[in-house]
């Protein structure tokens, strides 16, 4: 194996190295604050709902707020908002520990701080995410990404086991204190890095045309959508075991908070295991058939540790687990980030998390439900029933393969010198290009132009169509709309490498003795709403 091909290639980069460090810090305390908010729910409160919404708590806003923050991702300077976010968890972090410190907690109020923090990971997720690619090349993004995953169960192997030892000799509080110490190491990597992002010269999108724009450029990416349903998929079946791993340690094993960071870091030296195979396996099956095989694993771990009253053998059952979890949810994040440019990475991984933490949240939800209402044994077993046609739904939507499309921008656009003054803003923009294409041709041009229909839609065209002179049969006319001029051009930048083969079998296409003619106008009314109004006679219009 090459030193390219190896899963430590992306530690050769001193940034992703240095924040690489920096995160496991933090995910260690993130870890210690999670078992110190299980187990006071478990002392607080003697619903089983309310145990297992702790941890719905934290991948609700995630659900809520991550597309958001993708926005943001791709139109501000991420480092800037994950520092935002870390500094909003780190104040957070310091009132949760005071008013555990002062014995103020009550059930709802705790829901409430994770709730919170729940809010500042929405917020750094996309960022941190969509700046792996800033920190390392494309070929090393698959396995920075399975890095990023071990680094996160390296700390879920011996974090939570920490943490049950320090609830269990100084109470929650002290686990919610040693959390807001872990966020330091990372802000300071943060204020240390300075990375160079490309100027753009259009001004900023707005929130909600960006948000629209994210939305737009999923829905017409198929391959990332089977991602997106399959995500979802796994995080309302998977949930289920850490949702009820605390009922697990308490009712099934008979155990307190030390058998229950054990059983976390089990799971978690499982991820590890997942995380360090992944790249091989990634060499000889498919994605679909790694994902299934993730699916039918988790299933056969939620079983096992619903039917298992020994502590040993649920642990064995949870290092299954962990794996499973890494090797599905890192092949989706890669996949995503891989089948998405970098105008549109932050929005695409953020739906990819809504998703996915949907599903969390919702399976949380659910299986506590199921658990308060049958046992936490059979609540298990239903899960992995659920996970079984998590596995079967890959016959129909199978998951794409990695492919090294060139995403970089195309850079063939060049704005075209107007005789009319125009403002930024100015629009609605109508394009229309001429096409003259033989009628051996017609076939296989409505083929690529279907593709063209989509690309152009994707990257926020509207009203596209495409029509066909009826007194010259040979002239074929396609005509899309932008709302303003800045958008058009906006638009025109999208375009990337893997785009051009799509023009350029257009143009092959293409019978004229020059390039296609292209024609752009902006559309303007004859009169206006008011001046039809102040009208008292008909118009003459002879």
């Amino acid at each position: 194996m090459t030193d390219r091909a190896s899963p430590l290639a992306p530690f050769r980069h001193d940034i992703f190295r240095t924040v690489w460090l920096a995160s496991l810090s933090s995910n260690f305390g993130s870890l210690i604050q999670s078992v110190g908010a299980a187990w006071m729910m478990t002392t607080i409160s003697d619903s089983v709902d309310m145990v297992a919404l702790v941890q719905a708590s934290t991948a609700l806003p995630i659900m809520l707020f991550s597309l958001i923050s993708g926005a943001l991702a791709d139109n501000f300077n991420r480092r800037r908002v994950m520092l935002v976010a870390q500094c909003f968890m780190l104040g957070v972090s310091v009132v949760l520990t005071l008013f555990s410190h002062f014995n103020l907690i009550t059930p709802w109020l705790l829901l409430c701080f994770t709730f919170l923090i729940g809010c500042g990971t929405a917020l750094n997720n996309p960022s941190w995410q969509a700046s792996v690619g800033d920190m390392v090349p494309r070929d090393d993004l698959p396995n920075a990404v399975a890095l990023n995953s071990m680094g996160f169960n390296i700390t879920r192997s011996v974090g939570p086991a920490i943490g049950g030892v320090i609830v269990a000799v100084a109470g929650a509080a002290a686990a919610f204190a040693v959390n807001t110490i872990s966020y330091l190491p990372l802000i300071y990597a943060l204020f240390r890095w300075q990375p160079k992002y490309d100027a753009n010269p259009l001004p900023r999108e707005t929130l909600g045309r960006a948000i629209s724009a994210g939305l737009r450029y999923v829905a017409m990416s198929p391959n990332i959508g089977k991602v997106i349903f399959r995500s979802f998929i796994f995080g309302l079946s998977a949930s289920a075991v850490l949702a009820l791993l605390p009922l697990v340690a308490r009712d099934l094993v008979h155990g307190g908070p030390l058998v229950y960071g054990v059983m976390l870091g089990s799971f978690g030296i499982g991820a590890i295991a997942g995380a360090l195979i992944s790249a091989r396996l990634r060499e000889y099956l498919s994605s679909e058939a790694i994902v299934r095989i993730a699916f039918i694993g988790f299933a056969v771990s939620a079983g096992l540790t619903a039917v298992s009253s020994n502590v040993w053998s649920t642990n064995v059952a949870l290092l299954l687990s962990g794996a499973c979890w890494v090797l599905a949810l890192s092949l989706f994040n890669v996949t995503v980030q891989l089948s998405t440019p970098r105008w549109v990475v932050g929005r695409a991984l953020s739906l990819y998390q809504t998703t996915t933490f949907g599903g969390i949240a919702g399976g949380s939800w659910l299986w506590g439900v199921a658990a308060g209402q049958y046992g936490a044994d059979r609540a298990l077993l239903a899960s992995s029933i659920v996970m079984l046609f998590g596995a079967a739904i890959g016959l129909r939507y199978a998951l794409p393969e990695f492919k090294t499309l060139n995403l970089d921008p195309l850079n063939r656009f060049s704005e075209p010198l107007l005789k009319l003054d125009l403002k930024p803003r100015s629009g609605p923009i109508v394009i229309m290009i001429d096409y003259v294409i033989a009628e051996d041709d017609v076939p296989d041009f409505l083929e690529v132009m279907a593709a063209r229909r989509r690309v152009r839609i994707r990257d926020g065209a509207g009203h596209w169509a495409l029509m066909r002179d009826l007194e010259n049969p040979e002239i074929w006319t396609e005509s899309y709309h932008t709302p303003t001029w800045v958008e058009y051009v906006r638009h025109n930048q999208r375009r990337t490498q893997a785009d051009a083969a799509i023009g350029d079998r257009i143009r092959a296409l293409h019978r004229g003795l020059s390039e296609p003619r292209v024609h752009r106008m902006i559309e303007r009314q004859t009169i206006l709403p008011h001046d039809i109004a102040a009208h008292k006679t008909p118009i003459d219009l002879s």
